[in-house]
């Protein structure tokens, strides 16, 4: 009887004390002020005047995936884990006409003769890994399109006048230069 009693008295003790015990490298000690909740933020969450929040509708891409290349054995020869993200820039509906266009001018050579901006990631040997890269980089190509073009001021727009100036002049005096080389090079004219 005192060994049930004992061993049941060791199993409470070991639950009372999991559940009271965080390590000191846990993630509410090295991040006690942040979320611990796995969630995507939905758009009704996100403010009205932002262009783009970094919010990417999974549903909306088309994700495929392959075999991958490189080393890695039979498990590159079996699993799929190369990811092919791919979204026709123009119907996308989350993104900002103004960025689409910007999009489509910064990535033509990504585009295809359909429209559709293909990303590829094979940088890992997990599926996840490369469909989380493949949707990182997406995320800073809309990021790079969403940012304004600089302003530039009146004092470096008269700098790179006076530098396109003195360019010119700089090419003029060359050509004048090579002109007379060539000039001299020629046979002297006698009457």
């Amino acid at each position: 009887m005192s060994f049930t009693v004992s061993k049941c008295f060791c199993n409470v003790v070991r639950t009372l004390s999991r559940s009271n015990y965080t390590s000191a490298i846990s993630l509410k000690n090295l991040h006690p002020k942040s979320s611990l909740k796995i969630t995507t933020p939905s758009p009704e969450q996100l403010a009205d005047n932002t262009i783009f929040t970094g919010y990417i509708p999974v549903e909306e891409l088309e994700i495929t995936y392959s075999t991958s290349s490189g080393p890695g054995g039979q498990n590159v020869n079996k699993v799929n884990t190369k990811v092919d993200l791919r979204f026709k820039v123009e119907s996308a509906q989350w993104l900002n006409e103004e960025i689409r266009q910007k999009l489509i001018h910064i990535n033509q050579n990504k585009l295809t003769k359909e429209g559709y901006l293909v990303i590829r990631s094979e940088k890992t040997r997990s599926q996840q890994l490369n469909l989380a890269d493949a949707i990182e980089r997406l995320r800073s190509l809309v990021w790079k399109a969403a940012e304004p073009e600089p302003k530039q001021s009146e004092e470096s727009i008269e700098k790179i006048r006076r530098r396109m100036e003195k360019a010119n002049r700089t090419r003029l005096i060359e050509k004048k230069m090579k002109s007379l080389t060539k000039s001299n090079r020629q046979a002297p004219t006698v009457f």
